[in-house]
């Protein structure tokens, strides 16, 4: 059943002459009677009944006329949608972030995103930055927030956030009430941080920025998330390097404090926006508009 059919269909049952139904529709009369034949024959009964008053429904054409109106509605909406998401008006984006851009502007790119576009919809998850590379080569996510200090091979890249590290102390330390430290003060502690796993990129560089200042810790102490690292400092147990945005987290117990280094051994925390540029994704320009403002406002 063609749904030129149900339009062709629908003017004739409305206008109930087969002439006023061919020019409404702009066609000359003999492609509507074989339209309607056609219809019939689909059918398996008559729809309308022709005699020299007229034309009238028989019960099957009076059955149809409401289903055929659904129909084409159906349809035009089925069309409306396939050019809004093809435009990138409506849709899902799923988008991955490490914990720390909860302090780092994230909550402000995702009510920027849906007050600008609130017919799409974003799906959300926390993942470790390796896991969301993974995630994205596989084509599982649309974008994720990563803690990496280049873009991987075969993923674009947005950089959205750049931050010292700071030395994180438990609230009794003899240096938490310094106003800044060498990284050398922190020789001879136990130091909490990241797993090699989750993000083996700034795990080797903090050791090496150690080793820079001229010592190895004696212990480490490898978690999974930097509010763990965090945690563990507020308990007493270690000191970390964790990035400044960790200052906000509000973990009674830890104390914050610059590191001065003269010799440029301690890296920045460096944030991006990754994303596949080969997936046809048209809302996903629009997300990355949203994170651009505000990385660039920020």
């Amino acid at each position: 059943m063609e749904l030129r059919h149900l339009r062709y269909f629908l003017a004739l049952a409305e206008e109930l002459h087969f002439g006023r139904a061919a020019r409404r529709l702009a066609i000359s009369q003999p492609p509507l009677t074989v339209a309607i034949q056609q219809l019939e024959a689909e059918v398996g009964a008559p729809l309308l009944l022709r005699n020299s008053r007229g034309v009238q429904l028989t019960a099957a054409g009076q059955a149809l006329v409401p289903a055929a109106r659904a129909a084409l509605e159906q349809a035009a909406q089925a069309l409306h949608a396939a050019r809004d998401a093809a435009s990138g008006q409506i849709g899902r984006l799923h988008v991955a972030f490490a914990g720390t851009m909860l302090y780092r502007g994230l909550p402000s790119m995702l009510r920027r995103f849906q007050d600008e576009h609130p017919r799409l919809q974003l799906s959300l998850r926390e993942l470790s930055s390796s896991e969301q590379v993974v995630e994205l080569h596989h084509a599982r996510l649309d974008a994720g927030f990563a803690h990496v200090p280049h873009a991987p091979e075969g993923l674009a890249q947005l950089l959205v956030s750049s931050q010292p590290f700071v030395a994180c102390l438990p609230a009794a330390h003899p240096l938490a009430h310094q106003r800044a430290l060498p990284l050398s003060a922190l020789a001879g502690e136990p130091l909490a941080l990241v797993s090699r796993a989750v993000s083996p990129d700034y795990h080797a560089r903090i050791v090496q920025a150690c080793q820079a200042a001229g010592f190895v810790p004696p212990s480490l102490h490898e978690l999974q998330h930097w509010l763990s690292v965090v945690s563990l400092v507020a308990q007493g147990l270690a000191v970390a390097l964790v990035p400044a945005a960790l200052s906000q987290s509000g973990l009674a117990g830890a104390v914050f404090v610059p590191v001065t280094d003269p010799h440029h051994a301690l890296p920045h925390y460096e944030t991006r926006c990754l994303w596949n540029p080969h997936r046809d994704q048209p809302a996903l320009g629009l997300f990355l508009d949203a994170v651009r403002a505000v990385a660039e406002a920020g």
